[in-house]
């Protein structure tokens, strides 16, 4: 009679095996070249959807359709998003991934096992953001707010799991999409909700603060300025859109002032720790843990 312990390890180790988002000390060739090309073939395809629903309307569907943009003036909301700000920010990200992926090809196999590490997460999230702007533009609001649900546990799984991840990777593949992905759960499910009344306005100047506690919650146990500085970018977008409609409303003064705060904290953060003088007692786990100093 077979060991039922030895027939339960050898399951174990088979499910693992198969397991994209497993963590592995060596990579063999042939998953590599898988990384490599569904890497290059999912950041093409969510490159060539953003670009073509920035100026085009899809021409299926029964809801109301729109270009990306189109969709956020027709539903301005007190988390609608200034177009200029967000698409420069995605431009930046997009640039940012093509170095990620040709650390997928680099001699050193340190870069390549660190990439590789992230390879599935980041796979992942670009098929969920093309999802998601099939859905964005067609006005299935609720159906994209799920997309974005996924898609934020699957980038918190990638940040939490490979925090040690060097910046060159880190921030095109894990933090910059995860501050957006945030961010987008209000834009997105304000949209969905037609947040217009006095009721929905209301609630919003309280939600808002969640993107000051998310951005000082990775400042504060990961140290990570990065996260800091990219919601602030976000909350400048924020602000900049709530400007240019209601001049005095709350929401513009509140994304404003959590902009400057996530601005200051993370210059405060960052800057002693890049210049090798930090006086801060916390964990280190993003910019200095010595475990990634060779990657640096």
């Amino acid at each position: 009679m077979p060991d039922l312990n030895e027939a339960a390890e050898e399951v174990h180790e088979r499910v693992h095996s198969i397991n994209p988002f497993m963590n592995r000390d060596a990579y063999p060739q042939r998953s590599l070249v898988a990384y490599k090309l569904c890497t290059a073939a999912s950041w093409l395809l969510v490159v060539a959807t953003s670009i073509y629903y920035d100026f085009e309307k899809p021409h299926e569907g029964k809801h109301h359709r729109d270009t990306i943009w189109g969709q956020n003036r027709r539903r301005h909301t007190p988390f609608a998003l200034n177009s200029a700000i967000t698409s420069v920010y995605w431009i930046v990200l997009f640039v940012l991934q093509v170095g990620y992926c040709w650390h997928l090809y680099a001699s050193n196999n340190t870069y390549v096992h660190a990439a590789a590490n992230v390879g599935s997460h980041f796979i992942l999230h670009n098929l969920l953001l093309f999802g998601f702007i099939h859905l964005w533009v067609r006005s299935h609001f609720w159906l994209a707010e799920m997309l974005l649900i996924i898609n934020f546990a699957n980038l918190s799984a990638a940040y939490f799991r490979h925090s040690k991840t060097p910046r060159f990777i880190h921030i095109p593949v894990v933090s910059g999409p995860l501050a957006w992905n945030f961010v987008a759960l209000y834009w997105c499910g304000a949209a969905a909700v037609n947040a217009h009344n006095l009721v929905a306005r209301i609630f919003a100047n309280i939600a808002i603060w969640g993107i000051l506690g998310y951005g000082m919650f990775f400042l504060v146990a990961f140290k990570d300025y990065t996260m800091g500085f990219e919601l602030s970018v976000l909350a400048a977008s924020l602000g900049v859109a709530q400007f240019l409609t209601h001049v005095f409303a709350l929401q513009c003064i509140f994304a404003f002032v959590i902009m400057g705060l996530l601005f200051l904290f993370s210059i405060a953060v960052g800057v002693p720790g890049l210049v090798g003088k930090d006086p801060f007692k916390r964990g280190e786990i993003v910019s200095e843990d010595r475990e990634r100093a060779p990657l640096l």
